[in-house]
This record gives C-alpha cells, structure tokens and sequence, in this order.
C-alpha cells in the first residue's frame, strides 16, 4: 500500500476544497480513478504526478518524492561484515516480510550511499562492523531519513544500553529468527505494510 503518497494527496486536495470528482474531472480521469490513488492501491505515473501538481499549484518535486517514499515496496536493510550472517539472515526477514525489498550489506558505507538514494523503512545493524560500529551507523540513517526503524543485531548482550542512546527501536540478540523479527515488528516507530501475517 503506497499510503504516504495517498496521504499527502488526500490532503492536498482537501486543503484546495476539492472533491475527489472535481479533482478526477480537472485530471481527466475517473473518480475511481483519484480514490485509488487515495487509498494506496495506485500510483499515478510521472506525467499524471506533473498534472496533479499543477491543479493542485504544489512543487512537482514534492508529489514527485512522496511518490518515491511510498510503502507500497519497503526497503528492508541488512548490514552484517560476516557474509554468513547475511546468508542465513536475509531468507528469514524474506519469510516474515514478503512486500519488502529485502537487501543485505556486508559494509557499512554501501548501505548509507544506498540510504541516500532510496528510503529505508527498517534496517538490521550488527553493532561491531569492520570499519565502523553499527551505532554510528544508525545515527548516520537517522541523519538520513529519521523515519526509519533501527534494530540492533549483536551477539553480545552488553551493548544494549549503548544501543539504546541512538534512536533505534530494537534489540536483537544472534542469530536471526522469524519469531524475533516478528516481535520487532510489533515495535516499529514507523510502521509499515510487510506483507506477512497479520500485516
């Protein structure tokens, strides 16, 4: 369900007082239309997006990024220096979150440039990582996009109160298991449609 864009649709077009058929007939389109639109199910394209911004006399390069953060395919991060790790964790969070773009990283830099580039709806970090620590790692996707989810993967139970100070959401201890994903899941800041059960 792509419901940020439906979202800052909705209320563009109620602060402009229009209703969903004058917007439809301004778009020549059907109310149908501007109702799936509003309730995620649809994205309009790049020229319908240019369109909307006009009628709606907003910055296209706003509709333009709300449509790029949409949740209708979350990013769903991985960081781990093992390449095991990674290998035994990724078909897990696959399982338990079948809408998401799932990819893994085993260093720390690839995975900011990819944050940079596309919005990050939950990320898993390794505390110790090669060359950085995974809490300076969090702060940077923070600094990023502060609304994503952060959880914590480690084998040692010390860092939790570190990991805390940071701004993530979550604490995992190693290794990786569906029920331990799921019970993060139920604390996410942001939430998010995963696709699994009960999503």
């Amino acid at each position: 369900m792509s419901q940020f864009f439906s979202d800052t649709l909705r209320k563009l077009r109620t602060e402009k007082g229009l209703s969903q058929q004058i917007l439809a007939d301004k778009m020549y389109v059907t109310r149908s239309t501007v109702a799936r639109w509003e309730t995620g199910y649809r994205l309009p394209d790049v020229a319908m997006i240019s369109r909307l911004a006009e009628i709606l006399s907003v910055d296209v390069n706003m509709l333009l990024s709300a449509a790029a953060q949409s949740d209708k395919c979350p990013n769903v991060i991985m960081v781990d220096d093992r390449k095991l790790i990674l290998l035994g964790g990724l078909p897990i969070l696959e399982e338990v979150m079948p809408n998401a773009n799932v990819i893994g990283f085993t260093d720390a830099a690839e995975a900011v440039e990819f944050a940079k580039a596309n919005r990050i709806a939950l990320a898993f970090l390794d505390i110790e990582l090669r060359n950085t620590s995974g809490l300076d790692l969090c702060r940077e996707l923070l600094r990023i996009n502060p609304r994503t989810n952060v959880v914590y993967l480690t084998a040692y139970s010390e860092y939790a109160l570190d990991a805390w100070s940071t701004g993530a959401i979550g604490f995992m201890l190693k290794p990786v298991t569906p029920e331990g994903v799921r019970e993060q899941l139920k604390n996410l800041r942001y939430p998010f449609w995963t696709g699994g059960e009960g999503a």
